[in-house]
């Protein structure tokens, strides 16, 4: 006798898996929300749980713990920021400049998302702070993109100095950072897309020796 196998099981067996996903993407996004307004110790995981109508435990189920909750919903942050980009990377190059001034326009319209990383950024460099790694390792990448872009740009036949990039990637990011505050604050005062391509743009002058490029404003 030949069984059969029906061709709706795959589909059936997919369902909880694509469930599961939709949920915890719901946590996550409950958790940009809520970290960002209360920050990371005062974020509860009850009001987190609340927002997406589950109990305490049910968003344990899915993460685990409080802290690599937090870690989970730094990664899908910057994954977002990224996920219409080729290879779903940051360019190299002047493009990566670019790509800055195009993230702080789009970051105008996503006030939750920045506040977010704004308040967990500043909290990390507290003791005991379950994300201090993450976010050493990430400005630790970040300089590094920044600072190879830099190299991409400058005139092969009289590059900056290591110190100078260096110098120049880490301005670059205090720069966005630090606008991003203050827009926070008062975003009828700054313009956010405006003054990040003002300031990069000053931080490429002095950092490449006489190129020829396309300003960014």
């Amino acid at each position: 006798m030949v069984t059969v196998m029906s061709t709706r099981a795959p589909r059936r067996a997919q369902r909880p898996r694509e469930e599961t996903a939709r949920r915890r993407e719901d946590i996550l996004r409950a958790a940009i929300t809520t970290f960002g307004s209360r920050g990371y110790k005062n974020g509860s995981l009850a009001e987190i749980a609340d927002q997406v109508g589950m109990t305490h435990a049910g968003v344990l189920h899915h993460f685990g713990s409080k802290d690599l909750l937090l870690l989970e919903m730094l990664d899908f942050r910057d994954k977002t920021d990224v996920e219409h980009l080729e290879g779903q990377h940051i360019p190299g190059g002047l493009d990566l400049f670019r790509h800055l001034v195009t993230t702080a326009r789009l970051n105008a319209d996503r006030a939750g998302i920045v506040q977010t990383y704004a308040v967990l950024s500043a909290e990390s460099v507290t003791e005991g702070h379950p994300a201090k790694d993450w976010f050493r390792h990430r400005y630790t990448q970040l300089r590094a993109d920044v600072g190879a872009a830099l190299h991409e740009v400058c005139d092969p036949d009289d590059p900056p100095a290591d110190r100078e990039l260096d110098a120049a990637a880490a301005a670059v990011l205090a720069v966005m950072d630090g606008l991003q505050v203050q827009w926070l604050l008062d975003p009828e005062a700054v313009d956010l897309a405006h003054a990040s391509a003002f300031a990069i743009d000053a931080i490429l002058t002095a950092a490449v020796a006489g190129r020829s490029r396309r300003s960014l404003l």
